[in-house]
């Protein structure tokens, strides 16, 4: 983050190959090995943040962008929708776009990072209860993997493809397919089945995807562990700022600069003076009473 005299600027890093959506619309789709490779780094990236307790909330092939590299890093971009659960409140608001909504998120249930998920403990036999972090994330990135493979997005009417109610519909009712003509693997189609799952408290969670055996196969040794991904997203010559550094640069920015309120005081003036019924102003600028 940059102030500068007359900008508050964010500097980010230069994704040159575009959109993945671009990508898989020239393609029509992906088979099994490239979609994985993908579906690889988007749920490595999407698992860092919620490390980092931060949930994306609006994940799409249009918010995944390609470095311009020969085999293309996946990076995950607009974050405008996205909540931190160290410094946002629990979030309930219907956000994102329609084709990736998680079915609680429409329902406007709690959701993205506090999900409550109630179980017995066999240990001391009584009710306990954690948090599922980003849950509506997982759908999400079913959807990206749904359409990297399909060609197509799975709640989507075929009939009326720009039908949001009805999309909305099969959301809420799960109701998807796998078309006859697309060859995936039986493992691919147990991820699929277990990322749409309309009880989020049922769905399969961030840690079990990256064990699933689909999942695993082909996975790139940086992917493989924790402490690999987080170093993937530190440049060792460019420190990350800290979030004190961050809100400090942005308060800053919400000062006027030097000079210029002594300007916005003489427009204030000039103000007044066009708005005075009994000045006049000539050609040379200066001030004319009536008489």
């Amino acid at each position: 983050v940059i102030l500068t005299p007359t900008h508050l600027a964010i500097v980010m890093e230069y994704a040159s190959s575009g959109e993945l959506f671009e990508r898989i619309s020239n393609a029509g789709s992906f088979n099994d090995d490239e979609a994985r490779f993908f579906f690889q780094q988007l749920i490595s990236g999407v698992s860092y943040c919620h490390s980092m307790q931060v949930c994306h909330r609006d994940l799409k092939l249009e918010n995944t962008l390609l470095d311009g590299s020969p085999a293309p890093r996946l990076k995950i971009c607009d974050f405008g929708y996205s909540k931190s659960a160290l410094l946002h409140s629990q979030p309930k608001s219907t956000v994102g776009t329609p084709a990736y909504i998680a079915p609680e998120v429409l329902l406007r249930k709690e959701y993205d990072g506090k999900l409550l998920v109630c179980f017995l403990s066999a240990k001391r036999g009584q009710m306990v209860f954690g948090m599922n972090r980003g849950i509506a994330d997982v759908w999400s990135c079913g959807v990206t993997l749904y359409v990297m493979l399909m060609g197509a997005y799975p709640f989507e009417d075929p009939d009326e493809p720009k039908d949001f109610r009805k999309t909305i519909n099969r959301i809420l009712s799960v109701q998807y397919s796998v078309p006859e003509n697309i060859q995936i693997s039986e493992d691919c189609r147990h991820l699929i089945s277990r990322i749409f799952v309309g009880d989020p408290a049922q769905r399969i969670t961030m840690p079990e995807i990256r064990n699933h055996v689909w999942f695993l196969k082909n996975l790139p040794a940086d992917l493989i562990d924790d402490k690999m991904i987080s170093d993937q997203f530190e440049e060792p010559d460019q420190p990350m700022q800290s979030i004190d550094t961050i809100m400090q640069i942005i308060s800053e920015a919400t000062v006027p600069p030097i000079g210029l309120y002594n300007l916005e005081m003489m427009d204030d003036d000039m103000d007044d003076l066009d708005s005075e019924p009994d000045l006049d102003i000539d050609s040379s600028g200066e001030i004319i009473y009536a008489m």
